[in-house]
């Protein structure tokens, strides 16, 4: 069976041939091969959980005099920064993740994220701290783009939508770290309030540099290789991986039939790209962009205020914020490894539906209780424990549907436009 990969245009096109590599990847075994990619993948977003929590952990400690006393407005106007840092480097990494490759980003993005991290743990001012979030939120915009082309390329077909889930939602294994260490980093009787959270994203920057050494056996996607005319390269790339998944396996892999008609070009530019999406696929552009904004405010809204919604409504101690943040991230990541095996068996369509409008209505019947003074910080962390189990299968499978609705030469930088 013959399967034609078109063009997104006639620019700089050379000469077409065909290919067998995307059905030779979709016919392997699962190994530890692909629970290397997991982990090497994956474990960026367990740290950023883990930071990301510890900033919203902070909040309330920040305001403190004895650390850098700022407002609330300062805290959102922080927050603000990370967001927009996220959405640069997200464009800004995504169109060099499809022009350089997956691989090379995966190293200058972590490099970026994990400096803004560190830089983080230095702050002196508001201001410091706004540029050093941004520099932070930068680089792991970056990592959204490639980490989740990468998936799409490497992982078989037939496991993609669950391991796409499950690595997206291994965010929230981070959170759950990072909401237990707030017991001790916060809590004023074992450290002292301006040194604890500087450990926090001093020490998850340190552990950030393992993950460079795993990085390196993350092969380039044979894909984007071919996709770019390097034939040759691609073959190889496959032939290590199967001669690797052969050894693991101890099972001999036959050449299936299936081929593509691949058009390489050299270059793809940035205008032709955007013309691809908008003009050619202007309605999965709308589709990237509804589940990307929806599953996003989603999501800021609660999670940078938790920790201030704890603290000033329900009277929570800051240093006890973490008590509620674990069973929040626990659900979190609960919703992808449970749900996702379902996106590739049931469907994406019947899915993305359900986990959308089952979080919608739960959160409409949060407010309202909310409103009435009904609840309290149990029921108030039990309530969104169970939107944000849907929730969460729901914001992962909208990074999902970006990677697989657009072509290669387009995905990482269709992935990075729809990050709002």
């Amino acid at each position: 069976m013959q399967r034609v990969e078109s063009p997104s245009s006639d620019e700089n096109r050379i000469v077409s041939f065909e290919s067998r590599i995307p059905a030779r990847r979709d016919r392997l075994a699962w190994s530890k091969f692909h629970w290397a990619l997991v982990i090497a993948l994956g474990i960026t977003w367990i740290l950023d959980g883990i930071e990301v929590t510890l900033k919203g952990a902070v909040s309330d400690v920040l305001q403190e005099a004895a650390t850098l006393h700022l407002t609330s407005e300062e805290i959102g106007l922080i927050a603000s920064f990370y967001l927009t840092g996220a959405v640069v480097g997200s464009l800004f990494f995504g169109y060099l993740t499809d022009l350089m490759g997956r691989k090379k980003l995966f190293f200058i993005t972590l490099t970026v994220y994990l400096s803004g991290t560190l830089l983080t743990a230095f702050s002196w001012n508001l201001w410091s701290f706004c540029l050093f979030r941004f520099i932070t939120g930068s680089g792991i915009g970056g990592e959204y783009a490639a980490i989740n082309s990468a998936i799409d390329e490497l992982i078989p077909a037939r496991l993609r939508g669950r391991v796409d889930l499950i690595i997206n939602g291994s965010y929230w294994i981070g959170a759950a770290i990072g909401s237990l260490s707030t017991l001790v980093l916060l809590d004023p009787q074992i450290l002292p309030v301006d040194l604890g959270w500087r450990l926090g994203f001093g020490i998850g920057a340190a552990l950030g540099l393992c993950i460079l050494l795993l990085r390196r056996r993350v092969p380039e996607s044979p894909r984007w290789l071919l996709t770019h005319g390097h034939r040759e390269e691609a073959e190889q790339t496959v032939a290590n991986i199967e001669a690797r998944v052969e050894e693991l396996t101890d099972r001999k892999l036959e050449m299936p039939a299936d081929f593509i008609t691949i058009y390489p070009r050299k270059h793809f530019g940035f205008g032709s790209v955007i013309r691809t999406m908008f003009k050619k696929y202007w309605t999965r552009s709308l589709l990237a962009f509804s589940l990307m904004v929806s599953q996003a405010f989603l999501y800021n809204a609660v999670f940078f205020t938790y920790a201030l919604i704890l603290t000033r409504f329900y009277n929570v101690s800051p240093d006890k914020t973490g008590l509620y943040l674990f069973p929040f991230a626990v659900g979190n990541f609960l919703g992808p490894l449970l749900l996702g095996r379902f996106f590739d068996t049931i469907g994406r369509k019947q899915m993305i539906s359900l986990t959308y409008t089952l979080s919608a209505l739960i959160l409409m019947l949060t407010g309202f209780l909310f409103i009435q003074g009904s609840l309290t910080a149990t029921s108030q962390t039990i309530l969104w424990v169970v939107i944000f189990f849907f929730a969460s299968a729901a914001a992962s499978s909208a990074y999902l549907t970006a990677s697989e609705i657009f072509p290669l030469e387009t995905r990482a930088l269709a992935i990075a436009l729809f990050i709002p």
